[in-house]
């Protein structure tokens, strides 16, 4: 018994050793760590409590931000930044403030820090964003990047200051041909859509002036009609732009007819600057679009491939 009494003073003795000793803190939170409990921690009150003191008792008037006029958007933005995404994470060092996914697309968004200026309680973070679609990295149009100034305040991080610049790189390569590639994909799209009104004017055109079946003259589809009806001359079916055979980069003609009524037309879409990179397109009264990516017309009506 004089045994047992000694081992559980021995162990009561190391107990009250252990609590103590000092309990290890944890480290202060950086500036880095309050932007993130501001605009990505949903608890409430995380946003008040990284505003001035004097920002608080001008906007809040003992509400919360979501009762300012002036601060409901950010609480918005930051209620929508978490919100149906299939992947989320933030890091608290590192060159990377955080990542997501939204939910049902392929797309991935991430936020970068270019930089972190600590100088005693004042800290400079500037972060800007990076685009990917199925795994490729965009070129954006610009490339915006926010600063924040932040402050400490009864040692807790405070947002001082909040800046927005929008940056076009006009002078990056890599930029601007992926800015090009943007752009001809987007001409291309509008190619296509002109080529399928071509056709659908043509059927048109046909079922309206029998006797001439298919035109090959793309201002006898459209034009300005100088009497009170369309006529077989001006049947005003296609805009002008694309009545004059220019429009969105493409020069559209129409060719191919036989003796009228015409029962056949070969129509396409052609780039207007041959060192653009873009396809040419190309149909007939099948309504089948094909393309050429050596840009060629004769290409396109010899060899074309359909579009998907």
């Amino acid at each position: 018994m004089r045994a047992l009494g000694v081992i559980l003073s021995t162990i009561l003795a190391a107990v009250l050793l252990a609590h103590s000793q000092p309990q290890p803190q944890a480290p202060p939170q950086t500036a880095r760590q309050a932007l993130l409990e501001m605009f990505i921690n949903p608890r409430p009150g995380a946003l008040e409590k990284h505003l001035p003191d004097v920002t608080r008792k001008a906007l809040l008037h003992g509400g919360d931000a979501a009762s300012s006029d002036f601060l409901r958007p950010i609480v918005n933005f930051s209620a929508g930044l978490t919100a149906n995404q299939k992947h989320f994470e933030t890091f608290d060092v590192g060159p990377m403030l955080f990542s997501m996914e939204p939910a049902q697309q392929d797309k991935k968004i991430e936020i970068m820090v270019e930089r972190d200026d600590l100088l005693g309680d004042v800290d400079e973070i500037e972060l800007s964003g990076r685009l990917y679609k199925a795994g490729e990295l965009q070129s954006l149009p610009v490339w915006p990047s926010f600063t924040f100034l932040m402050k400490q305040e009864n040692d807790i991080w405070k947002l001082a200051e909040m800046a927005v610049t929008l940056r076009v790189p006009f002078g990056n390569v890599e930029f601007l041909q992926g800015l090009q590639k943007t752009q001809n994909q987007s001409l291309e799209s509008a190619a296509v859509g002109n080529l399928r009104t071509l056709n659908t004017a043509e059927v048109t055109y046909r079922a309206t002036y029998p006797d001439r079946g298919f035109t090959c003259k793309l201002a006898e589809l459209g034009g300005v009609n100088p009497g009170p009806q369309p006529n077989s001359d001006h049947a005003m079916l296609i805009d002008d732009p694309l009545a004059t055979g220019q429009k969105g980069g493409y020069v559209f003609s129409i060719g191919g007819c036989d003796a009228r009524p015409a029962s056949r037309y070969q129509a396409t879409a052609v780039p207007q600057n041959p060192e653009s990179g873009m396809r040419a397109f190309c149909s007939d009264q099948s309504a089948l679009i094909r393309y050429a990516a050596d840009g060629k017309p004769a290409t396109c009506l010899s060899a074309g491939v359909p579009l998907p």
